[in-house]
Order: C-alpha cells, then structure tokens, then sequence
C-alpha cells in the first residue's frame, strides 16, 4: 500500500521507511518559526528551564508581523524580547518589523522548500504547503522544544483529497475555492487531518495563489494543506531556495480518509458571512450588505497578485470617476517588505491612494484585530483575511466578510458588497 506526499514526508524525517495514521513519531525539523506573540513566551520557557542555545541558529526565523511597528508597550516590550534572543543566539532569519508577515516572507525568501518539515508557533503556517511541504500551526511550548532540540512529535494525520477539475471564471480565484470547500465541509471538517489539493484548476493556478489556498487550510480544523510540487513550483524555488529540496508526490496507491471532486467551472465569487468562514454565500446573494471598512492584506491575500487584481478594479473605477465610497475607509497593507516595493514601482500604490486607500507599512495589521483598523460595535468590514469570528477584527459585536481581493475592492467602491463587474467592463477583463 502506498503513501500520501503528506506520509512521505513524516516518515523520511522521522528515519522511517513508512508511516500510518495514527502513528505516533518523533521527527526532525527543517525550521521552527515564531513572532512577536508568540516567541516571547517560547523565550521565556527556554530560560525557565535554563536551556541556554538553539540547535540551530540557522534553522530558526523570527518575525516581528504582528503588532507592529509597537502599537502599546506591552506589544513593543514583546518585540524587544524577540530581538534580544534573536541577536544573543545568531538567529539568522530574524525579520524586524516592516519586513512583512512570516507567511509571505519565508516562502519569497526561500526560506522553505519542497520536502521540509516546518512547525511555527501560528496557526497559519500551514501556507508553506504549497511548496509541497509539510508545515503546521504548534503552541509556544512546542516551539520552544523544536528550537532547543531540532525535533517535534507527531501524530501521523490522515489525508484528505481535493480535486478541482476545469477552469475558473473571471474574478474567481483561489480564495472562493478555498471558501467554497470549507463552506462544504464546515469549519471542522478536516479536523487534525492534511488536506491534500490537486486537478486542472489547481495546476492553472500561480504560487501567490496557491498559498492562499493552504493558508486557509487550518480553517478547516486541519493539521495542514499541501499541494505537490510541479514545474511552477520548481521555477519558483529555484530562483529563491537558500539550500537544498526534496520533491515527493503521493502514490496512486496511497490511502486516504475521503475524496472530494468538484468541477471548479460551477463556483462564483464568494462571501463568508459572519461568524465563521463556513458560512459562505455567493457575492450575488451578498449585494444588500453594506460595509463601513474594506480590508486588503494579511497573509492570505496580501501578495503581489492580491494587489494588481485590486488595483485593476480601482483603476476602472477611477476612469468611470469613482473612488473608495465616502462612508467607507478601505486599508490596504501589503504582506511584505518586497510586495510593497514591487507595487510602488508597478504604480499600483498611487492605484490605491487615487483611490482613496489608506496605504499602511507592512505587517499583520486589522487581520486580528489588532491594530491599524480594529472595528467598532456594529461596524461591518468586507476583508482578503482569513478568520471572521466574534471579535477577530475588533468589538464582538463588530462583523467581519471575508472574500477575494477584487470583490474586496470593488465593495469598498460600491459602499455595499459587489460583484467586480458591477464596475470592470467586460473589454477591461483582457488589461495586464
């Protein structure tokens, strides 16, 4: 009986031929990550146990994304615990702050590859997935292990199968097929399990793309996402990878708890409605909802792509003499360092203000509700995140819509959710 990429991966690291689920192993790591929340508390774990080193200060990334630049003392005190470890221990990938989100930093900086085995003390490192590795969300304590030891245990996960066969339609792009299958399976669907995707959509989609998809995995309740490795992979490795890769694939024998198949020609853009991202809507069924904050950024949707696709909405919007809707304030934060500067020299930032988008520095910003566009009692916000449950975003009472980048965009124009047609012509659909 064969094994799932996902198997493959555990039992090479683990120093085994084969593994099932359920198997309990002990399992090198390729890199341990953490940021400023969580770090802090893996730090002071490591000192109260008097563990004075790491086990490999080039196996380890640090990255300040998420309330910074230091919102409160408390958030600046927590980075400068971060820095301090980072520089005693010769931390080699430690990231300040302004250089973006770690999900969007690791994998532009090819940081991590195909084949690696990744844990990161955040629920969304499960991103890295789409590189073909095995990468998951751990706790603080755990992260603290891996970083003294090199070493995590595991339970192997059973896998899960999604194929997306066809071609998409316009305006609909990786996020509403990762919103239509955790709307189909629910938001504990996939509990502890990896979700493995593939078929003709999948392979038509870009790397920036694909790691919104495995992003959103953990929203699924899984373990983790994973997509194999293929040429577009390779070309995009290639040109970033820091060392060496292994490429694996499942076999066509490998075993898996259950198999979905769906024809990605039938879904449209979609609309998680308050309060989980289960509760999932076609925009068309959306329109009557009005918003007071557009959100585009984090580490799902706050790529390169994520911003020309948004800008190309804006664009059309301005030649029609239409800006941001006066009653809406629209944030846009690209997830890092490097986005941003592409989208300055491509013009897309002066897109944005024209506009009438706030432009904010690199970091995690509003996705969690912590700052740079936290929402009031009763607001309503239409974001590119990834959560939207009570209080994600601000006061519980607040609601939060999650969708794609050009729905985003054009609702933030519309002053109500909106289908991008409603403001892109049809002839504009062919603009680079």
């Amino acid at each position: 009986m064969g094994m799932t990429i996902t198997e493959k991966i555990l039992a090479d690291h683990a120093g085994k031929k084969e593994v099932r689920p359920g198997d309990l192993i002990t399992a090198r790591i390729d890199l341990a990550m953490a940021n400023d929340v969580t770090a802090p508390l893996a730090v002071k774990l490591l000192e109260k146990y008097n563990i004075d080193g790491v086990f490999d200060p080039e196996r380890i990334a640090l990255v300040l994304s998420h309330f910074v630049p230091a919102k409160d003392i408390k958030s600046a005190e927590q980075a400068k615990i971060v820095r301090e470890f980072a520089k005693k221990h010769g931390i080699k990938w430690f990231f300040e702050e302004g250089e973006g989100i770690e999900h969007a930093i690791l994998p532009e900086e090819g940081i991590v590859v195909p084949g690696d085995l990744v844990v990161g003390a955040d629920s969304h490192t499960c991103t890295y997935g789409a590189l073909g590795a095995f990468a998951t969300g751990v706790g603080s304590t755990d992260v603290a292990y891996a970083m003294a030891t090199g070493e995590i245990w595991l339970r192997v996960p059973e896998s899960m199968k999604f194929v997306f066969y066809g071609k998409l339609k316009p305006w609909v792009t990786a996020k509403d097929l990762i919103l239509y299958t955790i709307g189909q399976i629910g938001v504990d669907g996939a509990l502890y399990r990896a979700m493995e995707f593939e078929g003709e959509a999948i392979r038509e989609l870009s790397i920036d793309q694909r790691l919104t998809i495995t992003n959103m995995a953990v929203e699924a309740g899984a373990k983790s996402g994973i997509i194999a490795p293929d040429e577009k992979t390779i070309e995009y490795v290639r040109k970033r990878a820091k060392r060496e890769w292994k490429v694996y694939s499942s076999d066509p024998d490998a075993e898996y708890h259950s198999v979905y198949e769906w024809n990605a020609e039938d879904i449209e853009p979609l609309v998680a409605w308050p309060y989980l991202p289960s509760n999932v809507h076609p925009v068309s069924e959306s329109t009557h909802i009005t918003i007071d904050q557009a959100f585009i950024g984090s580490c799902t949707n706050g790529r390169l792509e994520d911003l020309r696709l948004a800008a190309k909405v804006f664009r059309s919007a301005l030649r029609q003499g239409k800006r941001v809707h006066p009653y809406v304030r629209c944030i846009v934060i690209p997830a890092s360092k490097k986005v941003y500067m592409q989208a300055m020299k491509e013009g897309l930032i002066d897109v944005f203000m024209e506009a009438g988008c706030v432009v904010s520095t690199s970091t995690c910003g509003p996705c969690l509700g912590g700052h740079m566009g936290v929402l009031a009692e009763g607001e309503r916000c239409i974001s590119t995140s990834n959560r939207n449950f009570p209080g994600r975003m601000g006061h519980p009472k607040a609601e939060a819509y999650l969708a794609n980048p050009a729905v985003v965009a054009v609702s933030a124009v519309m002053g109500r959710i909106a289908h991008p047609e409603e403001v892109v012509r049809e002839e504009e659909l062919v603009e680079a």
